[in-house]
């Protein structure tokens, strides 16, 4: 088995509705986002995935995100836009797309890993 992973970062604002910390207010946060895909099978060229086609669909979905204040996006208007929920966001987009464009037998979406500061992160998976 093979895992395999590529990153993209955006930068966005956010605030976290009802926190009583200084998150309460808005702010920004250069994140960074890693999605990492889980394969049995290699193309006849040696790999599992081609890292351009799993980068190119995860930028499609953090360019949506970048230089916006995430609490203006339809996908937060009832979610805090916390670094939680935005693993989740993009866990459930990805999934779309690679159920769209890969056949399921060959690659499974295995972790979504978002970092609000090079310190803290958080994972989603199903």
């Amino acid at each position: 088995m093979w895992l395999i992973s590529t990153e993209s970062h955006f930068s966005a604002a956010h605030q976290l509705r009802g926190y009583q910390g200084e998150c309460g207010g808005v702010h920004g946060h250069n994140f960074k986002v890693r999605v990492t895909v889980e394969t049995n099978k290699l193309e006849s060229v040696g790999f599992g995935v081609d890292f351009r086609e799993l980068k190119l669909t995860l930028q499609n979905l953090t360019n949506k995100l970048d230089h916006k204040n995430l609490n203006e996006l339809p996908e937060f208007k009832n979610v805090n836009p916390t670094a939680e929920n935005i693993a989740k966001l993009i866990w459930e987009d990805l999934k779309r797309k690679i159920r769209d464009s890969i056949p399921k037998e060959k690659v499974k979406l295995k972790e979504v890993r978002v970092w609000e500061s090079d310190t803290n992160s958080v994972a989603y998976s199903d």
